[in-house]
């Protein structure tokens, strides 16, 4: 369906719209993913932070235990050297851990739990080691075997490793929170590229179709401007041909009407000079006219007045049928055509019924085959006079010798016109007269047929008025071929004519 550049606005207003608010509910959705994805982010960060802490404060005490053993068992000053490292290193560490723990709100940790433990073991520790410094061994194994530091230790080991298990199980979450967070982040880019690739892709196919359609008009454009050439080439080779049909008319009655005229003018002068014979026979104030006069006065009377009068009337007469005959050929081309469809199989039997008896009496036959279009769109009243007139004639001057035979052809002549062909077996016309015949007052053959030579020319003016041609094809003596093409949609001929 073509695109009009309204609706063409339109879809391309809504493409564009549903485009736009695409990209903002996928530039929404990313930018709140994306800090969804940062806050999960941020707290995973803050967990491990916390966790390293923790275990690295575990393995520091338990460096610092193994150290602190080592050393009581073997008395080597070589095991003094991770415990010293470790204590050093574990205020730090405390420290660590609690500005850590401080900056997340997930987990709670028990800072001064730890820091007491982490105190009273680094205190058993030192004061064993203090005592082995001493030399008094056996008194720092003493403290070492009532396992008072080693319950210390175990409840530091249980109070950490309970931490870094809640804090993996967190980190666990996290992650997974930070994973669904990122697939999310895909799915709504990868699903919102797509949907903006088919919006592109619609409107893409939007423009695409109105740019064919333009090019489609264009091309329609051409197509016409290089029919109008033509049309205006043949409107004006009509124009000529119309032109020079007005010319040959205008000689044609000129001279028809002239010589009427001329005869009337003539008995005119000769009924003048029949009533100066009768004036002096009338006008002869009691004087006895003369033998001559009185012979002259009855042969004006008897014979010249009525015959300067008879070839006046019949010559007035001619001119009424020749006028008529013009007015006749000018009405058809100032009468507003009907069109309608008629069915042409229809129209001919209905014309051909008004020469039934005269063909069939004679011996005769009338045979129409119609193989065009049904649907023919045309005036009826033009098409009935065309056909009545060939008709007519055909009956009129069939050949004295043969019955007529009369045939009717109608075929399609392309998509747009139809041919018909009117044939008969009749006289025929003379090849030089083949023309001739359509020319107004202009008759051919034998002159033995009442007639004033306008049938024809009443046919043409018809036939080129429903936007046709006729033109025939005769043998002298063996008939004559009628052919007329004719639009099958007058309507439209006349729209594309300007008619």
């Amino acid at each position: 369906m073509p695109l009009s550049n309204r609706t063409f606005t339109r879809s391309s207003l809504l493409m564009l719209l549903i485009g736009a608010g695409l990209l903002m509910a996928i530039v929404l959705s990313s930018f709140f993913l994306a800090r969804m994805t940062h806050t999960y982010f941020d707290e995973v960060t803050k967990l491990r932070a916390v966790r390293s802490a923790a275990a690295d404060m575990l393995l520091l005490m338990n460096s610092a235990e193994s150290g602190q053993r080592g050393y009581l068992l073997i008395q080597d000053d070589g095991f003094l050297q991770p415990y010293e490292k470790a204590l050093q290193a574990l205020p730090t560490q405390v420290d660590r851990l609690e500005r850590v723990a401080g900056n997340q709100t997930t987990v709670k940790v028990p800072i001064a739990d730890i820091r007491r433990l982490i105190a009273e073991k680094v205190t058993e520790m030192q004061s064993t080691l203090d005592l082995a410094s001493k030399g008094r061994v056996g008194d720092a194994l003493a403290i070492v075997r009532n396992q008072s530091g080693f319950l210390v230790m175990q409840q530091l080991r249980d109070t950490l490793g309970k931490l870094i298990d809640e804090l993996d199980g967190h980190l666990v979450g996290g992650i997974g929170d930070l994973r669904d967070s990122a697939a999310s982040l895909q799915y709504v880019t990868i699903g919102g590229g797509l949907l903006i690739i088919l919006v592109v892709g619609g409107a893409i196919a939007v423009v695409m179709q109105h740019v064919r359609e333009l090019d489609k008009a264009r091309g329609e454009v051409e197509e016409l401007n290089v029919g109008l050439e033509e049309r205006v080439t043949e409107r004006t080779e009509d124009l000529i041909q119309a032109n020079r049909e007005i010319q040959r008319y205008a000689y044609i009655v000129s001279h028809d009407l002239r010589a009427p005229l001329v005869n009337i003018m003539g008995f005119t002068s000769e009924l003048d000079a029949s009533l100066k014979s009768i004036s002096t026979y009338v006008l002869a104030d009691g004087a006895q006219p003369s033998e001559d006069e009185v012979r002259e006065a009855r042969l004006a009377v008897e014979e010249d007045l009525p015959e300067a009068i008879g070839f006046i009337r019949s010559s007035t007469k001619k001119m009424d049928g020749l006028i008529n005959a013009i007015l006749k050929i000018s009405r058809d081309g100032r009468r507003e055509l009907k069109p309608e469809r008629i069915d042409l199989g229809e129209l001919l039997e209905a014309t051909a019924a008004s020469v039934y008896h005269q063909v069939s009496d004679a011996g005769g036959e009338v045979s129409i085959s119609v193989d065009a279009a049904r649907g023919l769109v045309t005036d009826r009243f033009s098409m009935e006079q065309i056909f009545g007139n060939l008709f007519d004639n055909a009956v009129k001057y069939k050949h004295p010798d043969r019955p007529l035979a009369l045939s009717v052809q109608a075929k399609p002549m392309g998509r747009s016109a139809v041919r018909i062909e009117v044939a008969d077996n009749g006289r025929g016309i003379a090849q030089e007269d083949q023309e001739r015949v359509f020319e107004l007052f202009r008759r051919a053959g034998v002159q033995d047929k009442a007639g004033e030579g306008i049938g024809l020319a009443h046919v043409r003016s018809l036939v080129r008025n429903l936007g046709g041609e006729i033109t025939v094809t005769s043998t002298l003596g063996g008939g004559s071929t009628f052919v007329i093409r004719l639009p099958l949609d007058l309507s439209q001929y006349v729209r594309s004519n300007g008619s």
